[in-house]
């Protein structure tokens, strides 16, 4: 983790989580399409929380509550049929769950020890639901069902949340017979929606919803039946997710993402306690701090190889100066803003590779610091190799050795402050791409070679596919060695779990070379066209030109691993 005292704001403890358990109740229902074929659709029961509830009053929610002491309790295990691969937690989670559903709905997920059948009408009108509820099970004869429920999801309160819970969404199909009553105090109007229209109603300012309900309903559209949903959820006892969101401000407004979108590792750095602050919208007007050492500053060229533009970053402060890494295209008014945000202090200019919307901004940056009094700041990286194109030339004042270590110093409250950079060369994207690694603060920058939201274009002759494969194995080891949670790429924000992101980019490019390889055995006369259908089938077809390129490394890689070569 970055520095505590390079951390933007003062971090705030968040309120602990209490432990909970939600019950999503499914069933087929016939599809309205006029034509009465015996087709069915997925609904999903929800409920309709009181107005005066201290927690999301009036919002539509599934079945669910906390989770006391007597759901851990042996009687009640002993009362719940489950599964051998359920855990302890997994059965308090259910019987919780099993508890709420029947205290808020009248339901009753329970069936007879001495003949299997389902708990019916007249075991429910025997049940108090203000009274201890398992207990009533046993003296009826009642076994709670767990063995048919499993976890979709798990899903923890917002950091800044002053009431937080930690909660399982449990999934069970609606036992046939029953219908939900209400309990009138906590829930009203329970309900059966399929999870678009509940979405749509939402939209329109109809069916009030909190993020967990909203992103789980929207999980739920991709499923047809119940059983389509419950094949998927039934291989192990673990939820397809765990989640506990951030926060950001896009357009001014608080938004919330999951961790596998973009925004989610870099509120992770910068507002790591869940504090609302970060704005994430794109701009090329003025640099976002990230750590009190660490600007970014987005280049006004975006595009499809760009996604938002450049980002050019400036690591250190006002009583060290600046290291700007990555300047960008030979953009006057980006220069200019990059040079104000460093309050003219640059020390030093790296380039992390020769392409052109990375490094011709290097010199021209040089010579505005110089021209404004201050001692001119070497530009250094690694100079194009022969192979590079013709844009792509680059030749820096100084080549940066593998290892090297580029440092700022300067006094601080505490004593001296140092913001030390590593060089380390990552052959793969450009002949000539180097990383940079924060040591103190643990953050690597890593230009082209690990992008957010997309992986890099490995383009021969100057890029080479098993130089970048070998240039990621090179990555993680430094990662391992300084414990770097976060990586700051030219494109995109940051990326959290720095190693985790670089396995994940390594296995998609070993999958997608299986895919290549496949292809030039089904095609063996092909060429790169024929094989681009094949191993790219899941990309637009309007980006095969691009992909070309990767596939020609593939290609390369896979020939050169040929007996005899």
């Amino acid at each position: 983790m970055p520095r505590s005292n390079q951390q933007l704001h003062t971090h705030r403890e968040p309120v602990k989580t209490r432990p909970a358990a939600t019950v999503l109740l499914l069933r087929d229902a016939p599809r309205d399409n006029g034509d009465n074929n015996g087709e069915t659709v997925l609904e999903v029961l929800m409920t309709r929380r009181s107005p005066n509830a201290s927690f999301l009053p009036g919002a539509y929610v599934f079945p669910g509550g906390g989770i006391d002491a007597q759901d851990a309790s042996s009687e009640s295990h002993a009362q719940t049929d489950h599964r051998a691969t359920q855990n302890a937690q997994r059965v308090t989670e259910a019987v919780a769950g099993i508890r709420e559903t029947f205290e808020e709905l009248g339901i009753l997920l329970a069936r007879h020890a001495d003949d299997g059948r389902f708990a019916d009408a007249t075991d429910i009108a025997a049940l108090d639901r203000k009274q201890p509820f398992v207990a009533q099970c046993a003296a009826r004869g009642l076994r709670l069902v767990a063995d048919d429920m499993h976890v979709l999801a798990h899903w923890t309160a917002d950091r800044t949340s002053p009431k937080r819970f930690s909660v399982p969404f449990l999934v069970r199909r609606m036992p046939e017979g029953q219908e939900p009553v209400a309990d009138e105090s906590e829930q009203f109007e329970p309900v059966w929606v399929r999870p678009a229209d509940a979405l749509a109603q939402h939209k329109d300012g109809k069916f009030f919803m909190i993020f967990p309900t909203i992103r789980t309903l929207d999980y739920l559209t991709k499923y047809a039946t119940v059983q389509s949903l419950m094949d998927v959820i039934s291989k192990d006892e673990e939820p397809l997710w765990n989640c506990c969101p951030r926060s950001g401000l896009v357009k001014g407004r608080e938004t919330r993402f999951m961790d596998h979108e973009p925004a989610f590792g870099e509120l992770a750095m910068v507002t790591p306690d869940g504090q609302i602050l970060h704005p994430l919208d794109w701009q090329s007007e003025r640099a976002v701090p990230l750590l009190k050492n660490v600007q970014r500053l987005t280049a006004p060229n975006p595009g499809v190889m760009t996604g938002p533009g450049t980002n050019s970053y400036l690591v250190g402060d006002p009583s060290t100066g600046y290291i700007a890494i990555d300047p960008g295209p030979a953009d006057a008014e980006h220069l200019e803003r990059l040079w104000r945000a460093a309050g003219g202090d640059i020390r030093q200019i790296v380039c992390t590779h020769s392409h052109p919307d990375h490094s011709p901004g290097a010199r021209p940056l040089q010579d505005m610091v110089a021209q404004y009094g201050k001692p001119k700041p070497p530009v250094l990286g690694l100079a194009s190799k022969p192979t590079s194109r013709v844009d792509s030339q680059f030749t820096p004042d100084r080549d940066l050795a593998d290892g090297e270590l580029l440092q700022l110093r300067g006094p601080s409250p505490d004593g001296e402050i140092t913001h030390t950079l590593q060089a380390i060369h990552t052959p793969g994207h450009a002949a000539n791409h180097v990383c940079l690694l924060l040591q103190e603060d643990n953050l690597l920058f890593s230009g082209d070679h690990v992008l957010n939201g997309s992986t890099t274009v490995v383009s021969p002759p100057d890029g080479n596919m098993d130089d970048y494969l070998q240039s990621l194995d090179k990555l993680d080891a430094a990662c391992a060695r300084f414990d770097v949670q976060f990586i700051a790429p030219a494109h995109g924000y940051v990326i959290e779990k720095a190693r985790e992101a670089i396995a994940k980019l390594k296995a998609h490019r070993l999958a997608r070379e299986a895919k290549v390889l496949k292809a030039m055995q089904k095609l063996p006369s092909g060429d790169l066209d024929d094989w681009v259908k094949i191993a790219y089938d899941d990309v637009p077809e309007r980006m095969w030109p691009v992909a070309l390129r990767s596939l020609q490394a593939h290609v390369d890689r896979i020939r050169s691993m040929e007996p005899g070569n």
